[in-house]
C-alpha cells in the first residue's frame, strides 16, 4: 500500500513537472514600460457649432415694397456632428452629418437647413508597421491642404481660407489616401486620389484628382524657429478628358506663444471642355493672429487676400480684394472643448469681374462651439 501511494505521488509530480516546462513557454512577460495598445472598442460624440450675427453695410437691398434696407441676421453658418471611434488601435472611423442651409434656385428646400454628409471614412492606423502617425483612409475625407491650413488658421468660423472661400478647393472630397510623418517631427506628406468634384457632388465621369501635400518643419528642436513650416500643395484632375483642373500653393506658416502667423501663393488653371480656353488665376493670402501665450483669452485677426482670375468673356482679368480685421475672446478650455466670440469687420474689392461684381461690406458677431 505504501509502495502504491509513493507510485501515485511520484507520477503526479513527474506530470506538474512536464507541464511546467509548456506553461512557462505560453507565457510572454511585457518589457518593462511597455503599454500594449488599447483595441476596446468605442464611440465618441461632439458637435461643432458656428453662429453669427452679419450686418451688410455694402451692397444695400431693396425689400419687397422697394424700400432701400441694410441687410442684417442671424445665421448659423454650418453645424457638425462628429462621430468618431475604433474598431481597434488599427481600424477607426468618422461620420460628420453637416447641417447647413439650402440655397439651390429652385429647390423647395430653398431657405430650409439641410442634413448631409460632409465627412465618413475608415481610417487603418499604420503606426505597427511604417511610423507612428502614419494612416491610410478611405471615403468621403478632409482634404489634404484645407485640413492642414485650417488647423494653424483657427478662424474658419469667421469664414473660410482663400482658396476655400472663393470655390478653388474644397474641404472634402471621397478619395483614398495616405499620410505618411517624417522621424524627428521634421514634418509630413498627405494624398491621395480623389473625386476630385467635392463632397456635395457625385463624381460626373472618369476623371480622377490627384492631391499631394509635403510639409517640412526645417529646425523641430528650436526654441523659437520650431513653429515653422514650409508647404506645398498640388491637385491636378481634369473636368473631362483633356481639360485641364489644376491647383498649385506654395506656403508657409509660424506658430508662435504670441502669435500665428501665415502667407502662400496660390496658382490656378481651368478648362472646362476642351472647345473653351483655359483660364488662369493667381493670388496670395497672409494674415496674422496676435494672442496670450496662456492659449486662451484676447486674440487678434488680421487677413488680406488677393486674387486674380481670367475672364471668359472679357480680355480684362477680374480682380478681387479681402480684408478681414477682428478680435476675439478665447473660452479656456475645458479638456477637449473650445469656445470663441470674434467681432470683425470684412471688406471685398472686386474690379473688372464680367458680370460685374458689386464690393462688400460686413459687420459680423461670429460665435464658436466646439466639443
Amino acid at each position: 500500500m505504501i509502495m502504491r501511494f509513493r507510485v501515485v505521488i511520484l507520477l503526479a509530480v513527474v506530470s506538474l513537472l512536464g507541464a511546467a516546462p509548456q506553461d512557462a513557454l505560453g507565457q510572454v512577460t511585457p518589457a518593462a514600460g511597455y503599454v500594449p495598445p488599447d483595441d476596446t472598442p468605442s464611440i465618441r460624440v461632439g458637435a461643432t457649432i458656428f453662429a453669427d450675427y452679419t450686418i451688410t453695410t455694402e451692397p444695400k437691398i431693396n425689400d419687397a415694397d422697394g424700400n432701400r434696407v441694410t441687410p442684417n441676421s442671424f445665421n448659423i453658418a454650418r453645424s457638425y456632428l462628429n462621430l468618431t471611434g475604433q474598431i481597434s488601435h488599427v481600424v477607426a472611423f468618422r461620420v460628420t452629418p453637416d447641417i447647413t442651409r439650402e440655397t439651390g434656385a429652385g429647390s423647395s428646400l430653398n431657405g430650409s437647413y439641410t442634413f448631409r454628409l460632409k465627412y465618413a471614412y475608415a481610417q487603418f492606423n499604420l503606426d505597427d508597421w511604417i511610423a507612428r502617425g502614419s494612416f491610410a483612409r478611405f471615403g468621403m475625407q478632409q482634404t489634404p491642404w484645407i485640413d492642414f491650413i485650417d488647423s494653424v488658421y483657427r478662424y474658419r468660423f469667421q469664414g473660410p481660407t482663400m482658396e476655400d472661400r472663393e470655390g478653388i478647393l474644397s474641404s472634402s472630397d471621397v478619395g483614398a489616401t495616405f499620410r505618411y510623418p517624417f522621424a524627428g517631427n521634421y514634418g509630413d506628406v498627405h494624398g491621395g486620389i480623389y473625386n476630385g468634384d467635392n463632397y456635395n457632388r457625385a463624381e460626373p465621369n472618369d476623371q480622377k484628382a490627384l492631391m499631394v501635400r509635403a510639409t517640412v518643419r526645417p529646425l523641430p528642436m528650436h526654441p523659437i524657429l520650431r513653429g515653422l513650416r514650409v508647404t506645398g500643395f498640388y491637385d491636378h484632375d481634369f473636368y473631362v478628358k483633356d481639360a485641364e483642373r489644376r491647383r498649385g500653393i506654395v506656403g508657409a506658416t509660424y506658430e508662435h506663444p504670441y502669435f500665428n502667423t501665415g502667407v502662400n501663393y496660390l496658382s490656378t488653371g481651368d478648362q472646362t471642355r476642351t472647345v473653351l480656353p483655359k483660364l488662369d488665376g493667381h493670388g496670395y493670402s497672409v494674415w496674422a493672429t496676435p494672442k496670450t501665450p496662456a492659449g486662451y483669452g484676447w486674440e487678434g485677426l488680421l487677413r488680406f487676400d488677393h486674387l486674380v482670375q481670367e475672364q471668359a468673356t472679357s480680355t480684362i482679368e477680374g480682380e478681387r480684394d479681402r480684408t478681414i480685421a477682428g478680435i476675439a475672446y478665447w473660452f479656456p478650455r475645458q479638456g477637449s472643448v473650445s469656445a470663441a466670440v470674434l467681432l470683425d469687420f470684412e471688406r471685398v474689392n472686386n474690379r473688372g469681374y464680367t458680370p460685374v461684381r458689386p464690393n462688400e461690406r460686413r459687420w459680423a458677431i461670429h460665435t464658436l462651439i466646439n466639443f
